[in-house]
């Protein structure tokens, strides 16, 4: 990946729905390429798919939390299984520092967090955690 690339996928974050026309003209470029180079990246793999976040999903989901955990012993790939399973879990991201895993969590309620919360830290190998809650989520807007 090159610069172009980069900015292409900088550009996709900030607006997911943006034209060729659009992305060609803020990366001063033509659509031909706009086109090819996406292509490149979605069938690489560098670009994964597409999502959207619908009023449904926040009206549902509206309880949203970071939980940061760490996994002593050799039972990570067991624990995030068992994580990816409980119904609250969008996602498990691996990084690096203080903690093993991220859990990306999403609840109708507090009460239903918290229940989800304490199944994730009696997990066998489980043997810290820290819990953010989300107040709000701002997106990077692409420049007009």
């Amino acid at each position: 990946m090159d610069d172009t690339d980069l900015r292409l996928i900088a550009s996709l974050k900030r607006d997911g729905r943006a034209g060729l026309g659009e992305l060609a003209l803020h990366l001063g470029i033509s659509r031909a390429t706009v086109r090819t180079r996406l292509a490149r990246l979605i069938q690489t793999g560098e670009i994964a798919g597409f999502t959207i976040l619908t009023r449904t999903d926040l009206v549902e989901s509206p309880v949203r939390a970071l939980m940061m955990v760490a996994i002593e012993g050799p039972g990570t790939d067991r624990a995030v299984a068992r994580m990816l399973a409980l119904g609250a879990v969008q996602a498990v991201h691996s990084t690096t520092g203080r903690w093993d895993v991220i859990v990306d969590l999403a609840t109708d309620s507090l009460t239903h967090l918290d229940e989800t919360l304490a199944r994730i830290r009696k997990l066998d190998g489980v043997s810290q955690s820290e819990t953010h809650l989300l107040m709000s989520t701002r997106r990077a807007t692409a420049a007009r």
